[in-house]
């Protein structure tokens, strides 16, 4: 994409991915995840990456978390990264801590070619040169190189905010984890369903907590994984339009235990079954036909931000939830339904950053990554811009790292 590093410009590689899936089968996933990654690298020859990570140290992170070390030195090492000579890897792998501990991982890789890059000392309140490679774990709030700060628990996102000066203009890059659907059969009881109703909520105070009066106001990127679902009463009802509904509830309790979609005739064949969960319908194809884009319509959570985020237009298939299994690449999972979870986001004054008039669109790409090979049960998501003559990069440059967590326990 950007061709060779020039003094002509600078290109940027955003990546969000969550990694759980590679520390519960470390021998087999991260192989062909870092491969797939290196090879995005070699497209397109970013000058600066910015690799965001959630659940850091899989799901079970008291076991996998040990997977994490050699997982990091094996990017920070490879030849695939040989020419980024400066490096800064912020991990939150202090699980013993529960009151703060979110397992994100932040990871900011700077090309040989970028020169004057400086970092912001929160203790020495000045910025200082950036200069090899450092790697920031366990206890992040003693880091004078990084300002943490925990959300009220009432509120449910996972968040490390970075703030980065680059590139003649100043923006931040926001890692973010929002909570996940807990039952199917709660997500399809209402349009919208409860769990998006409290995502808009946790979403709207992020976004006014990075853009409150403690700082000077900068475009952003939030990228991560959004958990955002489809609707799915209205997916259901799109996908199920002729079938009959069954409703089975337990025994002990009478609470709806599964709802069963049959054909009308055909034999009564059964086209979705829903369970906590369990979302089994009868054609994943229409997941990946044209790329699933005509399920488009159902994903509605981030329109309520229409006036404060953008995207780029989605030509991929929903992100999550993929097949753990090597050889099934392709295949979703029957737990949940399919939906763009994993996103990056930008304010208007972002987009503003990346789409000016001059700009070539042609070296703008937003994509997943391996879509083909398995990568956990999350594709990773990318946004590449790459080099331009408008974007100079032999000035000064100065970094100010922000990180703001909170973990909810349901």
């Amino acid at each position: 994409m950007a061709g060779k590093v020039t003094s002509q410009g600078t290109g940027i590689l955003l990546v969000t991915a969550n990694v759980g899936s590679l520390f519960e089968d470390p021998a087999n996933l991260q192989k062909a995840w870092l491969r797939e990654f290196y090879q995005v690298m070699h497209t397109h020859k970013p000058h600066f990456v910015a690799l965001h990570c959630q659940e850091v140290g899989g799901k079970n992170y008291e076991e996998s978390m040990t997977h994490v070390d050699s997982f990091v030195k094996e990017l920070l090492s490879s030849d695939a990264m040989k020419e980024y000579n400066r490096a800064r890897v912020y991990l939150d792998e202090n699980y013993k801590s529960q009151e703060h501990f979110t397992a994100l991982g932040s990871c900011y890789f700077v090309h040989e070619s970028l020169k004057n890059i400086h970092q912001f000392d929160f203790k020495a309140k000045k910025f200082k040169k950036v200069a090899g490679k450092e790697i920031y774990s366990d206890t992040l709030e003693s880091t004078s190189m990084l300002e943490k700060e925990k959300f009220p628990q009432d509120y449910f996102p996972e968040v490390c905010l970075l703030l980065l000066l680059l590139f003649r203009h100043a923006f931040d890059l926001v890692n973010i984890h929002l909570f996940h659907d807990a039952s199917n059969l709660v997500a399809w009881e209402n349009s919208p369903s409860v769990y998006s109703g409290t995502r808009q909520k946790a979403l709207g105070y992020v976004l006014d907590r990075i853009t409150d009066q403690r700082y000077d106001k900068v475009p952003y990127f939030l990228f991560g994984d959004f958990n955002f679902r489809l609707d799915s009463k209205q997916v259901i009802e799109s996908l199920c339009s002729t079938a009959i509904m069954q409703t089975v509830r337990a025994a002990d309790t009478n609470e709806v235990d599964k709802v069963i979609f049959r054909e009308s005739d055909n034999d009564r064949k059964v086209v979705l079954q829903i369970e906590k969960k369990l979302f089994n319908y009868i054609n994943q194809d229409v997941f990946r036909e044209n790329n699933g884009t005509l399920l488009l319509e159902f994903d509605k959570e981030l329109s309520v931000f229409k006036d404060r985020l953008c995207e780029l237009e989605i030509s991929f298939p929903p992100s999550y939830p993929y097949s753990e299994d090597c050889s099934q690449g392709k295949q979703y999972m029957n737990t949940r339904c399919p939906a763009w979870c994993d996103r990056i986001l930008m304010s208007t004054s972002a987009r503003d950053l990346v789409l000016k008039p001059e700009t070539d669109e042609k070296l703008l790409t937003y994509d997943n990554i391996g879509p083909n090979v398995c990568m956990g049960d999350h594709k990773v998501c990318s946004f590449s811009q790459g080099a331009s003559k408008t974007t100079a990069h032999g000035k000064k440059f100065k970094c100010r790292y922000r990180m703001f967590q909170v973990k909810y326990y349901l």
